[in-house]
């Protein structure tokens, strides 16, 4: 019974161990998942989120999102597709932003933000943010 004890134990911080071990991945994944919440985004550097708001609406808030962050819109326009694209660059950056108006009251806005061939996703992520933050009031 006494080595049975002895050697139980080992064996129990020895599982414990190799456990908590294994949970680090699965921890990390569900810490990436909560962090960007509502903000979808390829390998591309393309960064997507659907607003339930008028593309107007989300084209006011983003241009106004992208001044707060002191980026400076270049251009506005409306392609064949009805789609609205809003031009802008900071800091060697060309930033591309397109609202495609789903519904009346539903807008999918893409943002991409270029520095020469790389894709800046970060800056691409927080403009889609702020966008958001303005729309909610904030």
């Amino acid at each position: 019974m006494y080595l049975l004890k002895r050697i139980t134990k080992p064996a129990i911080v020895l599982v414990c161990a190799f456990g908590i071990n294994g949970c680090d991945p699965i921890t990390l994944t569900a810490a990436s998942i909560g962090a960007g919440v509502g903000v979808n985004h390829t390998l591309g550097g393309m960064i997507y989120k659907t607003f339930t708001a008028p593309m107007k609406s989300v084209e006011t808030a983003a241009v106004r999102a992208m001044k707060d962050m002191g980026i400076k819109v270049d251009s506005r326009s409306t392609n064949e597709k009805g789609e609205r694209i809003i031009l802008a660059s900071a800091n060697k950056r060309d930033i591309e932003v397109r609202l495609e108006p789903l519904t009346k009251r539903t807008t999918q806005m893409r943002a991409v933000a270029s520095e020469g061939v790389l894709k800046d996703s970060a800056t691409a992520t927080e403009i889609v943010l702020q966008t958001e933050r303005v729309l909610s009031g904030g």
